[in-house]
């Protein structure tokens, strides 16, 4: 049997609903797509929040929101997580065409996924 899914569109073939762009729906969702990742999370917001008061400055926080709404986007969709993943394995290939291909596709997926979360 061929394998189309990755020709067919994404919408109603979500794993979960989008969270909300909270540190706790967040959280949340990530522990149900992707719970291996939690810890990298809770690094990455520690990070975010002592920069944001080392800068007084929300702006670290927004980011740590906005790269995590993201990711989460990417993992909750099936298509665009497969979409990823074969992009991602295809970075470092031998053929330099083949590595940009991937490269192009790669911010594509991002682009998408972060459109998606800025609504």
């Amino acid at each position: 049997m061929e394998d189309t899914t990755s020709t067919l569109p994404d919408r109603g073939r979500e794993l979960i609903a989008r969270p909300e762009q909270t540190p706790d729906a967040l959280r949340a969702a990530l522990a149900v797509v992707a719970p291996g990742r939690l810890a990298e999370m809770q690094a990455t917001k520690d990070e975010a929040f002592a920069k944001a008061v080392e800068w007084q400055s929300v702006s670290p926080v927004q980011s740590w929101v906005l790269r995590w709404a993201r990711d989460i986007e990417i993992t909750r969709r099936p298509g665009l997580s497969a979409r990823f993943e074969r992009a991602q394995s295809m970075l470092e290939d031998e053929d330099p065409g083949l590595a940009e291909q991937a490269l192009r596709e790669l911010a594509a997926v991002l682009d998408e996924a972060m459109k998606a979360v800025r609504g």
